[in-house]
């Protein structure tokens, strides 16, 4: 099992859950309104009058067969709208309840 986080402009929030429904990843949590700023490039996403956009955040965890379909549509979503935001982490899960 893998947990995916994936971090991106709200704007590409329908497009997600969209894109997870497609690759077969039903569960998954979303953490609504966040802060952050990309580490090499893009505009920061405070929420404040200077930077007015936000980012939301997605986990979700998925068997270690859907992580390379996942990560390629989300890539091909982040290259058509460069400018957004999204970016995916992975990490291993090692237990679950």
């Amino acid at each position: 099992m893998k947990s995916i986080l994936i971090t991106y402009d709200q704007a590409h929030h329908e497009a997600i859950i969209e894109l997870l429904d497609r690759s077969g990843c039903r569960g998954f949590t979303g953490f609504g309104t966040v802060q952050g700023r990309g580490s090499s490039k893009g505009e920061p996403h405070y929420g404040t009058h200077a930077w007015p956009s936000l980012a939301s955040a997605i986990i979700t965890i998925v068997t270690d067969d859907h992580v390379d379909a996942l990560l390629d549509r989300l890539k091909a979503l982040d290259e058509a709208k460069p400018l957004l935001g999204l970016r995916a982490f992975v990490w291993n899960i090692e237990r679950s309840i």
